[in-house]
């Protein structure tokens, strides 16, 4: 999950505000110094702290938010949003072709967001190439080789030249072929005179559209510096954070951003090639603050699933009557957007209900597992489950090959989801608006609080 401890204490700290019956200034005082907590335990730089929660003060204060707890979340996110950005970056794509130089630090992920990003481009049908410029890191090109294989694009490279900026040259003919060209540069273990001499010999020859910083979230503080040097150095135009899927605090990242003034361009979630997305700050600080990102989960199911099934299948989740074989193919679309812990941190009011660990760490074997269970039992017991009684369940997981334990795991994951289910219905999610002030759930998809009452 995206920043998660960075996100819960966020969401804590407002919990506790309008938790209080009447919200005054020592309240305002105490909630201040929750959110300073909060973002310098997350990493980020205590100077660009105590700039930010200075202007959510004097916001709060001038306008007198403090009577009216909505509105003071609202300060709150607005200005969380103008500290990552506002609109965040976006990246022309008009131009033929169209050269990204990716840049960083030794082991901050460059050859891997080469080919994520190669594949995001390839989805909205760019001719797409990678360059292999890393000459320094040992079996460099062969990774980026295989990454490419997987992204299912061209990768140029010449694995005898030791010159960067030479095999520029070599290729340079063949870029017209090509909407875009991602170039994965080397890196060192810290940002020193033989990288920056490296990188410019590759930039003057490449003569890039756009440089993209690649920083993991988990560098820290030190990421602040980086930047800024990156930046005097190159001029980078875009940032992009690694690692985001972690346990890392990301503050640091994200305080790179701000130093260096340079937006963030995209996010990486996940290993996987599809675990990459653009940058948004609007949807990244709702879902900080626990309101979901409808936005990002219906671009995700219009890329991945068949909408039409899709439809049907919320339907049935929505209205509890779902079964045994719709509780698997939900799982099988869950797996296609992503983990399910991930897919619950988009929908609003799901980020506060708690649910058993279990639940969001279902495994790729536990899927696989019960799909067999369900094959060996009836179209009663699927339709109904609640016929299974025990000598049912023993004859299930002896015609799967499996053991009564794993029955009752399946049916114990099925009454769960239920159970969020009524959760969502009738409480979490409608109370959570309600306290928000958000009349109903067009206002959250538009991601700007058009809904939060003045």
């Amino acid at each position: 999950m995206v920043l998660k401890n960075f996100g819960n204490a966020l969401k804590e700290s407002i919990r506790k505000l309008i938790s209080k019956v009447i919200i005054d200034k020592k309240s305002i005082n105490e909630f201040i110094s929750d959110i300073q907590r909060a973002m310098i335990t997350g990493d980020v730089d205590v100077k660009l702290v105590f700039e930010l929660t200075k202007k959510i003060k004097n916001e709060i204060l001038k306008s007198k938010a403090f009577s009216k707890k909505e509105q003071v979340v609202k300060i709150v996110y607005n200005n969380l949003v103008k500290f990552l950005g506002s609109e965040g970056g976006r990246i022309d794509t008009g131009k033929k072709p169209l050269k990204i130089l990716l840049i960083g630090t030794f082991g901050s992920g460059k050859t891997t967001t080469c080919g994520k990003l190669a594949k995001y481009f390839k989805k909205k049908g760019l001719k797409t190439a990678l360059l292999a410029l890393d000459t320094f890191r040992p079996a460099a090109v062969e990774q980026l080789e295989q990454i490419g294989s997987k992204a299912q694009v061209t990768v140029m490279l010449n694995k005898k030249e030791k010159k960067a900026h030479k095999i520029v040259k070599e290729f340079k003919d063949s870029f017209k072929k090509y909407n875009l060209i991602i170039a994965d540069s080397a890196g060192r273990d810290s940002l020193d005179k033989d990288l920056i001499k490296e990188i410019k010999s590759i930039h003057k020859a490449l003569n890039p559209d756009e440089i993209l910083l690649i920083i993991p979230a988990d560098m820290g503080q030190a990421a602040r510096t980086q930047a800024v040097e990156f930046h005097k150095a190159l001029g980078i135009t875009g940032i992009i954070i690694t690692k985001l899927d972690g346990t890392a605090k990301g503050g640091g990242a994200l305080s790179a951003c701000a130093a260096s003034e340079a937006p963030v361009k995209f996010i990486g979630t996940g290993e996987g090639l599809n675990d990459f997305e653009l940058f948004n700050p609007k949807r990244f600080v709702s879902r900080l603050l626990g309101m979901g990102d409808l936005e990002t989960l219906l671009e995700k199911a219009h890329e991945e699933l068949d909408l039409n099934e899709v439809k049907d299948l919320g339907e049935k989740f929505f209205s509890g009557k779902f079964n045994l074989m719709d509780l698997y193919q939900q799982l099988q679309a869950v797996r296609k957007l992503g983990s399910f812990s991930k897919i619950l941190n988009l929908i609003p009011g799901a980020g506060t209900i708690k649910l058993p660990k279990g639940m969001l760490d279902l495994q790729e074997d536990n899927v696989k597992k019960f799909k067999h269970l369900m094959d060996s039992m009836t179209k009663e017991e699927l339709e109904n489950p609640k016929v299974l009684n025990t000598s049912r369940i023993e004859r299930a997981a002896k015609g799967a090959g499996n053991e009564v334990k794993d029955v009752r795991l399946l049916l114990k994951q099925y009454g769960q989801m239920k159970n969020m289910v009524k959760k969502l219905q009738g409480g979490n999610l409608k109370k959570m608006m309600k306290k928000l002030g958000i009349k109903n759930l067009k206002a959250l998809e538009g991601m700007d609080l058009g809904g939060l009452e003045t």
